[in-house]
C-alpha cells in the first residue's frame, strides 16, 4: 500500500468488487454503475479547511429535501461565488478568500447536496443548478463565479438555462462526454461495456444523450456572451488538459491559462493561479502576463 494513500475505503472496495461483479452478473453490475455515477465520495476534510469554516457566516437552504450548507466570508455587498467539484467542498477554495476580500469582494460557497456538510447520498447536475439558483435568490447576482472540476460544468449548465453568469473561471473542468465516463470507469476498474450501458441509461432516463449534459454542449448554447477564463494543469491526471483545449475549440472567446506540476486539486492552492484569477475578476477581461 502506498504511503499517505487517501483513497476512501469505499472506493477501494468498489475497485475490488466491481470487475468481479461484471464477470459474474454484468447486468447487475451495469445497473450498479448507474447509481455509483451519481454518488460522490466524501473525503475527510483537512484541518485547514475546517479552520476556514470557523470564520465564515453560515447559512442554509433546501434542495430536493436535502439541507444544503453554505458559507459567506466577508461583509462586502459584491461577492464572488465558488462552486466546488464532484466529491469536493466549498472550503477547498480557502486560499482564494483573503485575496478576494482584499479587493473588495465577499466570498460565498456551498457544499452541494451529498457533499461536505450537506445532506444526501446521491446528487446530479440538476441539484447543483438548483443550489446555485438558491444562492442567487438569497444573495443576488455575483460579480463572477469561480468553479472547480464538475462545478464548471454545473456553472455552464446554469448559464445555458438562463442564469446570468457574466464572468466565469473554470479550473480543471471536464468537458468531453466519453472522457468523463471513462474517468469513472477507470476509477472503479470497469469495462467499456459498462460505459455503453450507462449512455443508453441516460438516453432512456432523460431523453437525450450524455453528450448533451457536458460543457462542450452547454457552451455552444449560451443565451448571452460569457467572459470565460480556463485554468488547467498539463499534469492533471484526473481531467486531462485536452478537456480545456476542446472547449476553446468550440468557444474561441475563452482564454486558457496552462500550468504545470499542480495536478487536479493542488491547483486551487497555487499563489500564481490565485493571483491570475483575482486579477481577471478585478480588472475585467485582462489577465496578467504569465
Amino acid at each position: 500500500m502506498k504511503k499517505n494513500d487517501k483513497t476512501p475505503l469505499a472506493l477501494k472496495f468498489v475497485r475490488w468488487v466491481f470487475p468481479k461483479a461484471e464477470r459474474l452478473a454484468p447486468s447487475l453490475a451495469y445497473r450498479y454503475f448507474t447509481r455509483l455515477f451519481f454518488t460522490p465520495l466524501r473525503y475527510t476534510t483537512p484541518e485547514k479547511e475546517r479552520k476556514a469554516e470557523t470564520f465564515s457566516d453560515k447559512f442554509s437552504f433546501v434542495v430536493e429535501n436535502k439541507n444544503v450548507q453554505a458559507y459567506q466570508w466577508g461583509t462586502h455587498s459584491r461577492y464572488i461565488l465558488m462552486i466546488h467539484g464532484w466529491a469536493g467542498r466549498a472550503t477547498q477554495f480557502r486560499r482564494f478568500i483573503k485575496p478576494l476580500l482584499a479587493t473588495g469582494y465577499s466570498v460565498i460557497g456551498f457544499d452541494a447536496p451529498a457533499h461536505g456538510n450537506s445532506q444526501g447520498k446521491r446528487t446530479s447536475i440538476f441539484e447543483f443548478e438548483q443550489a446555485i439558483k438558491n444562492i442567487y435568490s438569497l444573495k443576488g447576482e455575483p460579480d463572477a463565479v469561480i468553479a472547480h472540476s464538475f462545478g464548471g460544468g454545473a456553472a455552464l449548465f446554469s448559464a445555458m438555462n438562463g442564469l446570468p453568469i457574466r464572468k466565469l473561471i473554470n479550473i480543471a473542468s471536464p468537458t468531453i462526454g466519453d472522457e468523463i465516463i471513462n474517468t469513472y470507469l477507470r476509477a472503479i476498474h470497469g469495462s467499456p461495456a459498462a460505459g455503453e450501458y450507462f449512455k443508453d441509461f441516460i438516453v432512456r432516463t432523460y431523453g437525450k444523450p450524455f453528450d448533451e449534459f457536458t460543457a462542450l454542449h452547454f457552451v455552444k448554447h449560451l443565451p448571452a456572451p460569457l467572459n470565460l477564463l480556463l485554468v488547467h494543469d498539463a499534469d492533471d491526471k484526473e481531467v486531462a488538459l485536452k478537456h480545456a483545449e476542446a472547449l476553446v475549440q468550440v468557444y474561441p472567446a475563452a482564454r486558457l491559462i496552462r500550468t504545470e506540476g499542480l495536478g487536479h486539486t493542488r491547483i486551487l492552492k497555487d499563489n500564481e493561479v490565485i493571483r491570475q484569477c483575482v486579477t481577471f475578476i478585478h480588472a475585467g477581461a485582462s489577465v496578467l502576463p504569465e
